[in-house]
């Protein structure tokens, strides 16, 4: 089986597909998260998910066969709190997941309730609509280390030697004081810059150096206050090796750039 690449989705705000008006303005990102299977050299096995939606004191990982929907946002239509995406979990993966961590001397707890937020059931679900290739989460670490975060993306790598697509999902900039605002605009797209500067490096051990010191980005803490949405990078970088990323596409939705990138052929 040929290596699979690994990719990390800006996702977006809340469920956009689901909501006339909102869709249209992210044309540009559904149509590029559609066309992302062909990115791979076959169907998944099984889609492993770090979104930026979930963190845990320790890194968590999602053991339930049928995952449930989490709806964590607030503000939508009614319709978007009835939102069902119903693919499988995947348990055997799960405890493969736990293991590597594990065996690379990171705790791992696990869950048999966490399901499907929208940095999940949104670019999955844009993928594979049919909903027929299990997903497991992986929880970020509440300490926010970035370091921490790019080593658990290097113990799970041997992973995409199994057809497994491990998937980071958050945004390239995240502040929710900022989107729609006319001077969020040049804060995204500086701090972008470093991101796609720092990914593309064809040195690993500089480009995680770049990750680790992002804080050194031009308006780093302006595009991200809270680096949740940015750590699952760190997840898809580590988990890259020695691959280098590119980035996919820049989408400009709520006055700013949200970007994507894939490690790897």
């Amino acid at each position: 089986m040929t290596r699979f690449p690994t990719f990390f989705v800006s996702h977006g705000g809340g469920p956009w597909p689901f909501i006339d008006g909102t869709k249209e303005q992210y044309a540009k990102t559904a149509r590029e998260f559609s066309l992302l299977p062909q990115r791979l050299p076959a169907r998944p096995e099984a889609i492993l998910v770090i979104t930026g939606h979930w963190e845990a004191p320790d890194f968590t990982v999602s053991t339930s066969a049928h995952p449930p929907m989490v709806y964590d946002y607030f503000g939508f239509p009614e319709h978007t709190y009835h939102i069902q995406y119903p693919a499988p979990g995947s348990p055997g993966l799960a405890a493969k997941v736990k293991g590597r961590l594990v065996s690379a001397g990171i705790k791992c707890d696990q869950d048999a309730d966490r399901g499907f937020d929208h940095g999940t059931f949104v670019p999955v679900g844009l993928m594979y609509p049919d909903a027929d290739v299990p997903i497991v989460l992986l929880s970020l670490k509440s300490s926010y280390d970035a370091a921490e975060h790019i080593k658990v993306g290097q113990a799970i790598a041997p992973l995409r030697d199994e057809a497994i697509l491990i998937i980071g999902s958050g945004l390239t900039y995240h502040n929710m004081r900022g989107f729609r605002r006319d001077e969020s605009t040049a804060v995204s797209y500086a701090f972008e810059a470093y991101l796609n500067d720092a990914i593309s490096q064809p040195d690993p051990r500089l480009r995680n150096e770049m990750l680790v010191n992002w804080r050194s980005a031009p308006d780093a803490l302006l595009a991200h206050p809270r680096e949740d949405h940015l750590l699952p990078l760190m997840v898809a970088a580590g988990a890259a090796g020695d691959d280098m990323g590119h980035r996919l596409f820049v989408d400009h939705v709520m006055n700013v750039a949200m970007a994507s990138y894939q490690f790897g052929a």
